[in-house]
């Protein structure tokens, strides 16, 4: 038997907020015209981190069972946002901190009814 809860929710306002922020940056840095490219760059590269910062709700699903012994544990955390005008939903590995450390997988949605039943869903 599976129990989830629900571990928070974070603001709406992030669901426009991180792409924003990263375009605002690389553009500041950069220039105007190279703001996009690069954001595309650093989303695929740091997918998992851009997905937890631009996450709309999260669950808990459980600890993260790992084959290897590791000195700290991490647990699988269902989430859901907007990111780059996408809905998604995904699984992510998170630490005690609230630090993602990796994602087991992403979906992308049409709508944000879609991400969330989803994230509900997920096991």
């Amino acid at each position: 038997m599976s129990m989830d809860q629900s571990i928070g929710t974070a603001s709406a306002n992030v669901v426009d907020r991180v792409m924003a922020a990263l375009l605002s940056g690389l553009e500041l840095e950069f220039g105007r015209g190279a703001g996009e490219e690069l954001a595309h760059r650093f989303l695929a590269a740091e997918e998992a981190d851009f997905c937890w910062d631009a996450r709309v709700e999260e669950r808990w699903i459980g600890a993260y069972e790992r084959p290897d012994d590791e000195e700290f544990e991490l647990d699988r955390v269902a989430i859901f946002g907007r990111l780059d005008g996408k809905w998604f939903c995904a699984t992510v590995l998170v630490n005690g901190d609230g630090q993602a450390h990796g994602m087991i997988g992403c979906r992308l949605f049409n709508s944000l009814i879609g991400a969330r039943d989803a994230m509900l869903n997920a096991h």
